[in-house]
């Protein structure tokens, strides 16, 4: 069954579509959301329907998981979490460099009741501060978790180790002949002009050049993939739980 989307923030003028083809003639009306390689994208492109049908999946698995809860030791709910919640939550989220803070936070919410349910907060533990138990797993919060996903692409993308079509989304900055102090960095992206456009500005050729400009470069300068994923996921940790014992 195909499907297309109007999009657009309006109500789509199209009511119907007639396609051609060797079977006879298709009729297609516009759809309020379509299912791509397991992502949901709708027409206002603000990834609500994806972010909705991850709510679902995840709060079914989690119900599936405190079933048999009493019954796991702790390193096997946290390998469960990993494959059922988190997996989840990650997949495709380099997407969700523009998604609104309130979306982030239903992300968050799921996150938040995968560790209570492998700390078995219960009771009037449910409401302790969950960010020391997401230290203790290494767990970084979702927002890390998007950043992390759009800097480990570039990396990829300046390594020959992404996609082409990525590849040429980005591209490092001129470096201007004049020798500067900031003209000595190589490993600078260059920003494209600003957009009035919302989805524009939350595209990965926008969003990505302000995560990675503002790394250290000791981090951006990186040139094995093991070693960059784990000075990342130090910066992003420290960030996260700075303060927290």
């Amino acid at each position: 069954i195909s499907e297309f989307l109007d999009i657009g923030y309006y109500v789509s003028p199209i009511k119907e579509l007639e396609l051609g083809n060797n079977f006879g003639e298709i009729k297609l009306s516009p759809a309020l959301h379509a299912k791509n390689l397991g992502f949901y994208f709708d027409h206002q492109l603000d990834m609500s329907e994806q972010i909705n049908v991850i709510s679902q999946i995840c709060y079914l698995n989690l119900r599936d998981l405190k079933r048999i809860g009493s019954k796991l030791s702790h390193e096997l709910k946290v390998q469960l979490v990993h494959s059922n919640i988190l997996s989840v939550i990650d997949y495709c989220n380099a997407s969700y460099g523009g998604l609104t803070q309130k979306n982030i936070q239903k992300l968050q919410k799921l996150q938040n009741n995968a560790v209570r349910f492998i700390f078995r907060l219960t009771g009037k533990k449910k409401w302790n501060h969950i960010k020391p138990y997401l230290k203790q797993l290494h767990f970084l919060p979702v927002q890390f978790r998007i950043k992390f996903k759009i800097a480990l692409l570039v990396f990829k993308c300046l390594n020959n180790l992404a996609p082409q079509y990525l590849q040429e989304l980005i591209s490092l900055r001129d470096v201007k002949n004049v020798s500067l102090r900031l003209d000595n960095d190589f490993y600078l992206l260059k920003v494209p002009q600003p957009s009035r456009l919302l989805k524009t500005s939350a595209s990965f050729s926008h969003i990505a050049p302000k995560i990675w400009n503002i790394l250290p470069y000791s981090i951006r300068c990186s040139t094995e993939l093991g070693t960059f994923k784990k000075l990342l996921k130090t910066y992003y940790f420290d960030m996260a739980f700075s303060g927290i014992e």
